[in-house]
């Protein structure tokens, strides 16, 4: 039933308890992968190998196994499981499943603007073919690009186990620090969930080349017309991902001072966007790395905010809210 290929070992539906019976000394570097064929199967094996490491594209976790970060003793293939690779409309929001490709957010999901160029910016058109949000949440990397996305529209995310409990968990709840999650021992994540947009919104992103590279900094921004508010999400400048309240506060209330919300010809001043800028990069807590220093990400977080407001501003006067 299973057969051996450069140390792994692939096993289909061989309840976990058996998987490490046949090892030999000479095995120690193997690796079992675990192929269910529907969700409730992997969520039996999640349940029964609590330290099992669920995989679909792979974008993260073959980079971490290249690089001999960690290597995992069982893998779990969910990238054929079709109840993860769905999304949806439940009334007024949007259920995108965690095996949803970046590729088919672009050509399926075109009107959600934002999550878009967020899935556009995703590595090659290859990563993009197999990276999924689902990957972006199980990784936790305050550097994934559609976090930031998922912050502004405030998505919940979804969790299974086997026995059909299912549990939802904020946004903010769900990512603890740097590459740590809310997902307990034996829970899959079955998507994300949150309530369709109904504004202008942009996502941004700074690198050290223009594509194939790992975000300085990135930056959605948000307009709720219904909510009159205006949500900021910054990534890779803090341990998470993180909102930018004040700045979102301080633009909203000078949308209103200008009339720009019953006007959509009505502008900002200069120094209300310049102001605008300065708040978003206070809700930055950046490091120096190898990618870039704090204050060059400050900065990047500040020009992000000032230009994604007046694109939000010029999408409105011309009746391109999306």
């Amino acid at each position: 039933m299973g057969s051996r290929w450069r140390g792994w070992r692939t096993v289909v539906a061989r309840p976990v308890t058996d998987l490490t019976d046949d090892r030999s000394p000479a095995d120690h570097l193997g690796m079992d992968v675990l192929l269910p064929r529907a969700l409730e199967e992997a969520l039996e094996l999640a349940a029964s190998n609590r330290e099992v490491v669920p995989i679909a594209g792979g974008t993260d976790v073959m980079v971490e196994l290249n690089m001999d970060l960690g290597r995992p003793e069982t893998l779990m293939d969910v990238s054929t499981l079709p109840e993860l690779a769905q999304w949806r409309r439940e009334n007024g929001h949007l259920f995108l499943g965690a095996g949803v490709t970046y590729t088919r957010i672009m050509r399926e999901l075109p009107e959600h603007r934002a999550l878009v160029q967020a899935s556009r910016s995703v590595g090659s058109p290859q990563i993009r073919n197999r990276g999924t949000v689902g990957g972006n949440l199980g990784t936790g990397s305050p550097a994934g690009d559609a976090l930031p996305v998922l912050a502004a529209w405030d998505a919940e995310i979804v969790l299974a186990r086997a026995g059909g409990s299912i549990r939802s968990v904020p946004w903010r709840d769900f990512l603890t620090g740097v590459k740590q999650t809310a997902r307990e021992p034996g829970e899959l994540i079955l998507g994300a969930r949150w309530n369709v947009p109904q504004g202008p919104g942009s996502f941004s992103k700074i690198g050290t080349r223009n594509a194939m590279v790992i975000a300085v900094a990135n930056l959605c921004l948000q307009v709720d017309e219904p909510g009159r508010t205006i949500r900021v999400a910054l990534g890779s400048v803090a341990p998470t991902v993180v909102r930018a309240h004040d700045a979102e506060t301080f633009a909203a209330q000078a949308f209103e001072d200008a009339g720009v919300w019953e006007d959509p010809r009505a502008t900002l001043g200069s120094d209300v966007v310049e102001r605008f800028g300065e708040l978003v990069a206070t809700a930055a807590k950046p490091i120096d790395d190898v990618r870039g220093t704090s204050a060059y990400r400050l900065h990047a977080c500040a020009v992000m905010a000032r230009r994604t407001l007046l694109w939000a501003i010029e999408d409105r006067r011309s009746g391109d809210g999306a």
